[in-house]
């Protein structure tokens, strides 16, 4: 039921106090201003503190600074005379004892009055002795037709054509933005350049992150690391480029449901973070980072608060990336023992959202140590898919060299010997081979030339691996993948390699 249909069906119930959450005062003061007009031209009154009531003309400026006065306006009104009375910030004197008990009188009296009492607040806090008398109703953010209906109102004002593509892009990037918020930033684009164009995306993106620096949960994480940054997981990132549409209203008209998300298991250092990154620049949407550790607060019941607050900030900026890294390390005290059952709570919130989540919040979490997982979070429904990343192959490294190096001396790549270098680093993962370059460049800047395909092989032959260094950890992943636990993302890894001549052997 859409917050039309609802706030007319509580209006025509009588329901003498509505409380209304929301920062949109303009917005839903027009979808009050509907609902009354669709029902006999109902009169509205409008108060805040600072002016008193306003649009009437024998009322106006009545009850300035008295929110106690503002009240007495609705007794004054005569009983069968059809009003509704918008009291803007009104959630700040709910606790006054004069006030809270003049509102309780009032949800007695207006029960068989055409009157309704609707409170606007920026957010909800509602003192226990009102909680039985007042009914909340949520005011959802612009869904897809009004914001595509405000871009081409604003749009056509410059006199040029949009095409259907940025349209679509555009109607997508602005969602969990408030329509205020829309209008400030399509301003700004057509201010800067005359028109709406694809380019505007990173300043709608910028503008999310203003919400997201308002909080201490999540972290805005800028992404300019694109799929081809991505060295070998060619399974991984096919499965991606055919999901790079998932979001828009075509493939909801095809019946496809929103993505919910991906779990990467594996070895460290093999392009997990990497990957996150680059699908939220791919897919253009803003990437959040999650730091779970800021869930966990002191005080009983906030670390739960601040779960679900996480799940509503997250919702109201999608469509977009959430991005929780080492989730194994944040949930490996799940089972409740040793913090009185916070862990566990806290997990459980989370999973819940997570198999029953219908807002496009795409989930990308990483994990390390497969072991500390809860089974409830590899059960099928909590993730699109969990894919393994393992070691790269010789290929895998040559391509992870190209990456590096294409960035690093791009106009020198065909001085290096890409094959030498894969050949030369066996069991080196992402991370490694990329620190191995950079000692090589403080190499060859401490005698004043530029690092060779030598001095890279000096460096490389300086770090032992992780693969060596943590052996039975690496064998204990590489078995559990093998197993069959999860889908590999690489296509031609050592691994999937095995797993093949295993298969083979068994026929």
């Amino acid at each position: 039921m859409s917050f039309q249909q609802d706030f007319d069906l509580c209006l025509r119930a009588r329901y003498p106090l509505i409380y209304i959450p929301t920062q949109e005062e303009e917005r839903v003061e027009g979808a009050i201003a509907a609902a009354a007009s669709s029902q006999g031209n109902r009169a509205i009154y409008i108060w805040d503190f600072v002016d008193g009531y306003q649009g009437n003309p024998s009322d106006t400026g009545f009850a300035q600074r008295n929110p106690l006065q503002a009240l007495d306006l609705v007794e004054k009104i005569p009983p069968t005379a059809p009003a509704v009375f918008i009291l803007r910030d009104f959630h700040r004197f709910l606790e006054d004892v004069a006030v809270s008990r003049k509102l309780r009188n009032l949800a007695r009296s207006l029960k068989s009055q055409p009157k309704n009492v609707v409170m606007l607040a920026a957010g909800l806090t509602i003192p226990n002795d009102l909680s039985e008398v007042l009914t909340v109703l949520d005011f959802p953010l612009p869904t897809l037709l009004e914001i595509r209906t405000e871009i081409e109102r604003m749009h056509s004002a410059t006199g040029r054509s949009l095409s259907p593509k940025t349209l679509e892009e555009i109607v997508r990037c602005c969602q969990g933005l408030s329509m205020e918020r829309i209008r400030r930033v399509l301003s700004k684009a057509i201010a800067t350049h005359g028109s709406l164009e694809l380019n505007d995306l990173d300043l709608i993106l910028a503008e999310k992150r203003q919400i997201i620096r308002q909080t201490q949960i999540l972290d805005f994480v800028p992404a300019n690391e694109a799929i081809t940054d991505i060295g070998g997981l060619d399974n991984l990132k096919d499965w991606l480029l055919r999901r790079g549409g998932s979001f828009s209203e075509q493939a909801r008209e095809y019946g496809i449901p929103h993505p919910r998300g991906l779990l990467l298991a594996g070895i460290q250092g093999t392009g997990k973070s990497l990957t996150a990154k680059a699908i939220a620049h791919h897919w253009h949407l803003p990437l959040l980072r999650l730091d779970v550790g800021r869930l966990f607060a002191g005080l009983v019941g906030e670390s739960e608060s601040r779960t679900r607050q996480m799940i509503q900030l997250a919702e109201a900026l999608a469509p977009c990336i959430l991005w929780i890294d080492e989730i194994d390390k944040a949930f490996a005290g799940a089972d409740g023992r040793g913090d009185s059952g916070t862990t566990s709570r806290v997990f459980g919130t989370f999973i819940t959202w997570l198999a029953e989540k219908t807002s496009p919040v795409f989930v990308v979490a990483t994990a390390n140590n497969i072991q500390t997982l809860p089974p409830e979070l590899l059960r099928k429904g909590r993730f699109d898919e969990i894919f393994f990343v393992g070691l790269p192959n010789t290929e895998e490294r040559k391509a992870i060299f190209e990456v590096h190096l294409g960035h690093l001396r791009p106009h020198n790549i065909a001085a290096y010997d890409l094959d030498r270098l894969a050949y030369e680093t066996p069991d080196f993962s992402g991370a490694e081979i990329e620190q191995s370059l950079i000692e090589a460049m403080h190499l060859g800047f401490s005698q004043n030339r530029d690092f060779t395909t030598d001095d890279i092989l000096e460096s490389a032959s300086q770090i032992v691996p992780l693969a060596r260094t943590a052996q039975d950890q690496v064998d204990l992943l590489q078995a559990w993948a093998a197993a069959g636990k999860a889908r590999l993302a690489s296509r031609h890894s050592t691994l999937s390699l095995r797993i093949q001549r295993q298969v083979e052997q068994s026929d």
